[in-house]
Order: C-alpha cells, then structure tokens, then sequence
C-alpha cells in the first residue's frame, strides 16, 4: 500500500502527482482520471496566477481529458479526509495548513471533526460512491463504520436463557412452586431449591462469531493501509478464524438475511445490513484495481460553519421568549415569542396586478440566512464563518471572500436593526471567521463598504482563530469565550 499526504486546494502538476502515487506518468493518468470522475480532483489551466491561488472558482475548472506528459493543466483536490483508489490512500489536509512536515496531529484531529459533524447531521454510511456509470463500493467507509459501532456497542451478541438450580438469576417462582415441596415452618413455606434464570450471550453463536471475524479482518486491512493511528482506532485480534470459515459468500448472506428477519433491535439491523454489504462486495483495501473509496467531505466550508456556530453559542435557532436578553421581550415582539431567531428576517414579497386589475402579492420562500448570532449581555454579535485562506498584510490583499459576503454581512445588521433598538442591544459587533493554524487569535483589521458604513452599519472584523483550538472546543462540547476575540 502507498500511503501519502496531498493538500486540498493546492495545484500539482501531472509530474507532481505520479511522484505522490509513486508511478509513471502513463500510470498516473487513468489514477488522475478515475479521481476526477468521482469530482474529488479538479483540473484548471495552468498559470502564474493559478498556482498562487489558495481556492478554487467554478469558472476556473477546465473539462479536459487526461493525457500522458501534459502540461497545460494543473490537479487540484477539493475534498478533505482520506481517499482510498486502488493500493494508493491519499490523506488530503485542509489547505489554511501550510506545515511541510506530515500534519499527522492536525489530520487526527480534523477526521475526528468530520465524524462528529457527520454525526450531528445524522449521515448515513455511504455504501457506495458515485452515481450508475462511475459507482464503486466505499469500503473504507463501511470500515470505520464497523470498527466505530464495536467501540461503542461491542460485538453482536444473541442472548441465551439458562435455568438453574439455586443460581444468582431471577427466581423464578412458578416453576419452584410447582415442582417442589416445601416445608412448612411457623405456617411458612420455605423450598430448599429455586429455580432460578439469567441470561447469557451465546459465544458460539453464529453471528457472534462472523462479527469478530469481519472486524479483526477489517482492522487488519486499515493496518495495511496505514491507516489505524490516523483514525486513532487500535488494531484488533478478536479471533482466528476468517470470514472464508463461515461458508461461500451466498450462504453467508443468506444466513445474514436470515437472522434479519427475526431481528428487531435497529441497531443491531444496522449493523447486520452493513455487515452484508461487507461480505457481498467482498472486496479489500489493497486490490490494484480501479476501485475509489473515501471518508471525508467536498466541503469543509460546511465543517468549519458547523464548528464556529457550536463554539461560540450559535442562537439563531433559539427562541425569542429564550433569548439572553437585557430587557425582557419589547411587546412588539411579543406575538412572535415562540419563533426563533432566525425566523423573524424579512421575506421578500413581490406585488403584480392581472388584466382585470386585481392586485395580488406573494411572499417569497428564501431571504437572508447569517451563519450565526449570539447576543452576550448588551451585544448583538453577527459572526460569518469564511473558510478562505486570507492574506491580508502590507504586501498585498489575497484569498479575501467575495462582494456578497462583505454585502450580505452589513445586511445582516440591517436585517435585525428593529429587534436590536428595541431590545437594548447597545453594542452591535459584525465579524468573519477565518481559520488559521496558527496558536493564537489574531485581530487582522476590519472590511468596511463606505456607503454602507455611512448608514450607521459596523464594519466588518476581520479575525484569524486557531483552527487546532476552535476544534478541541467543539470535539469536547465546550465554548469559547467570546472576549478572546476582542471585538
């Protein structure tokens, strides 16, 4: 198994890439082409400006084919996690990391974001890449999967009753009664023996057995992919025997079916489903085929929203009768105490008129959706998590979001401005999020759009945030004081 690091966003040339997949470029090219198909690789022209460009625009993107030797495009991977294609794993690193060593601490940390970002949007295993024509069995995923449900769980297990003779179990009076004869003392029964029961796990069962083959098989093959210390998952030796003991793959899946009809339990039809699918694709990590694989995401621009609106106490799904509030709810608001936050921006309305002079109006669906707000004692803070790679010194400007965001955000005050007056929010804070993987929050300066600032609109802070600590906050369930910011 090859394994190496590429860095999301970053542009290789076709050279460059053969070198990380230890190959010729003629064996690159049907790699290269195998990852764009699955929309984890872009290719752009290749220029000055491109290669010092930090992300990628959809105009940018070229539909060209692959060809050996070619040096008119650049690869670029827009995709964060590990990307398995054949007997290569790519661990793709998000691109505000500019270490030259291996972030292995930082890629740790960042797979452990994106599983429990996953979790929180309640994302189901994908079983499979791709769509009919380029479809490929994600085994890396059905993997994890598998490993994390024991970690959590334990192995399979089908419960047994046994019945004893004065055991430790439940009593079990009716069968004591009628099958012995008590003695009688002071007008009280006493019985010499009890029936008794308590329930065991079957060891020998069939699909107790076939789970601890399937996960020490899985293990073995996460090990092989050099994969087990990224995952932070500890290889297991569970049994000796392989999945190959338990029959041909049809009788397997029969049995599996089997066992599922007579099982109610949903975690335990989760597992066995994922467990068929396992043993039906009967595939393995280190195939030399054309076979792509993955856990991760195409857009870690979501992760990192997810991440800053749980650190720093997102309350626009939040009440208003629930709000932090200086004064309690202004009456005007009073009828709308059970919406959210969220729900109390304006909507578009659109008016017409028909022919016969009937007028009529309609209330669009969509209007302005901030990232998150929190309110802190007087404040009304307006946070915009921007996943960008911003340079912003004395040499120059680069990597900075576009128009909109900059728009959107003085909007967003705008939006709000009756709420905030009339609920004695004196302090109005507006400010971008960037990720850094620096140590330390840094104040970077503000964006200011003059005539929108000239309504009595704050500009917009701009804020550097250590990405390794914003990320450990959010793995342990904590908060970030907000004062670090210094806005």
């Amino acid at each position: 198994m090859i394994s190496e690091y590429v860095k999301e966003q970053r542009r290789y040339t076709q050279a460059e890439l053969a070198h990380i997949f230890h190959c010729s470029e003629e064996t690159a090219v049907p790699i290269i082409r195998r990852l764009k198909q699955f929309g984890v690789l872009k290719s752009v022209k290749a220029s000055e400006d491109q290669r010092n460009m930090s992300d990628l625009l959809d105009n940018d993107i070229e539909v060209a084919d692959v060809e050996i030797d070619d040096r008119t495009y650049f690869y670029v991977f827009t995709f964060v996690g590990v990307i398995m294609v054949g007997d290569r794993v790519l661990k793709c690193y998000p691109k505000y990391i500019f270490s030259e060593k291996q972030p292995l601490a930082e890629m740790k940390q960042v797979m452990h974001v994106i599983s429990k970002y996953n979790r929180s949007e309640e994302q189901i295993v994908n079983l499979f890449n791709g769509d009919e024509e380029n479809r490929s069995f994600n085994l890396l995923a059905v993997i994890l999967f598998l490993l994390n449900d024991y970690y959590e769980y334990g192995i399979y297990s089908n419960e047994e009753n046994v019945i004893e003779t004065n055991g430790e179990g439940d009593i079990l009076w009716g069968r004591t009664i009628d099958e012995n004869f008590p003695i009688i003392s002071n007008g009280r029964p006493y019985y010499m023996e009890l029936y008794t029961r308590r329930t065991v796990n079957d060891e020998t069962d069939y699909f107790h057995r076939l789970h601890q083959a399937v996960l020490t098989e899985c293990s073995q093959q996460l090990k092989d992919a050099q994969l087990t210390e990224l995952f932070d998952i500890e290889p297991l030796e569970l049994t000796d025997e392989e999945t190959d003991d338990f029959g041909d793959t049809d009788y397997i899946l029969n049995r599996i079916s089997g066992e599922l009809s007579v099982q109610f339990n949903t975690r335990k039809q989760i597992l066995l489903k994922t467990m068929y699918a396992y043993i039906a694709a009967d595939r393995k990590v280190d195939d030399i085929d054309d076979s792509v694989s993955m856990f991760g995401t195409n857009a870690f621009n979501l992760v990192w929203e997810k991440v800053c609106a749980a650190v720093f106490n997102n309350m626009l799904q939040t009440e208003l009768r629930s709000l932090p509030l200086p004064f309690s709810l202004n009456d005007a608001y009073k009828p709308k105490a059970r919406q959210k936050l969220i729900d109390i921006i304006q909507k578009p309305e659109w008016y017409a008129s028909d022919d016969s002079g009937t007028k009529y109006r309609h209330k669009a669906a969509d209007t302005l959706i901030p990232d998150l707000i929190t309110i802190s004692g007087d404040e009304f803070i307006i946070f915009d998590a921007k996943y960008y790679n911003l340079h912003m010194e004395k040499d120059g400007l680069r990597g900075q979001p576009g128009i909109e965001s900059i728009t959107k955000q003085y909007l967003y005050q705008l939006a709000y401005r009756d709420f905030i007056e009339k609920h004695g929010l004196n302090k109005v804070r507006n400010c971008f999020l960037f990720p850094t993987e620096d140590d330390k929050f840094t104040d970077k300066g503000y964006a200011e759009l003059g005539m929108l600032h000239a309504l009595g609109l704050k500009n917009i802070a701009v804020r550097l945030l250590p990405a390794e600590k914003v990320y450990d906050a959010y793995l342990t369930g904590s908060r970030i004081d907000i004062r670090v910011l210094e806005l």
